[in-house]
C-alpha cells in the first residue's frame, strides 16, 4: 500500500505524542513552565524568509531523532535530543567551533512549544555556554502544522550537513 503524505502524518502523530509524553515524564515538567523571553522567539515565517533569501541563521534541531531523520528545516543541524544529557553533549559539540555571537535558532516541533521537553534545555545550555544571539523558533502547534504544511524550506536527514556553517 502506498502512503501519501497525509496518511504518513496520521501514522506518525501517535508516535510523536508518545515520545513527547515519555520525554516530559522522564525529564520532569520544568521545561514546560520555564518561559522563553519574547525577544528570544523567532516566527516561522521570518525564518523561512531568511532561509529563502540566503541569510539564514545557524538552525539547530533538538527533537527526538526519528523526527529529525524523517524531515527537518533546510540545513538544520542535528543538535541531539534537548531533554537528554547525551543530547545536550551533542549540542555542545555541534556549536563548539562557533563564535559566541553567532546567530543561532534552535527548534524542536515535536509538540506545542509550551509543552516541548526539548527546546528549553537546549536554549538554556546555549545561553550557559555564553552564546549571546540565541533564539527559539516559535512553533505553537508542531512542525507539521507550523512549517511543513506551509511548504517552508525542508529536507530529509540524508541531505543535512553534519556541522553548522
Amino acid at each position: 500500500m502506498k502512503l501519501n503524505r497525509r496518511h504518513l502524518y496520521s501514522y506518525m502523530r501517535p508516535a510523536v505524542a508518545a515520545l513527547a509524553l515519555i520525554g516530559g515524564a522522564a525529564f520532569g515538567q520544568e521545561a514546560a513552565v520555564e518561559a522563553i523571553p519574547k525577544h528570544a522567539l523567532m516566527e516561522t515565517a521570518a525564518l523561512a524568509k531568511a532561509i529563502q533569501g540566503g541569510h539564514a541563521p545557524i538552525v539547530i534541531a533538538v527533537p527526538f531523532a526519528v523526527l529529525y531523520r524523517a524531515k527537518h528545516i533546510l540545513h538544520a543541524v542535528d543538535g541531539g535530543v534537548g531533554s537528554r544529557p547525551e543530547g545536550i553533549e551533542k549540542l555542545k559539540a555541534a556549536v563548539a567551533h562557533l563564535a559566541k555571537d553567532a546567530d543561532i535558532v534552535v527548534y524542536c516541533g515535536c509538540c506545542p512549544m509550551d509543552k516541548c521537553p526539548n527546546v528549553r534545555p537546549a536554549f538554556r545550555a546555549l545561553k550557559q555556554m555564553g552564546f549571546t544571539h540565541v533564539r527559539v523558533l516559535n512553533i505553537p502547534t508542531n512542525m507539521h502544522t507550523d512549517w511543513y504544511t506551509k511548504d517552508y524550506p525542508t529536507e530529509a536527514a540524508s541531505a543535512a550537513t553534519a556541522t553548522p556553517r
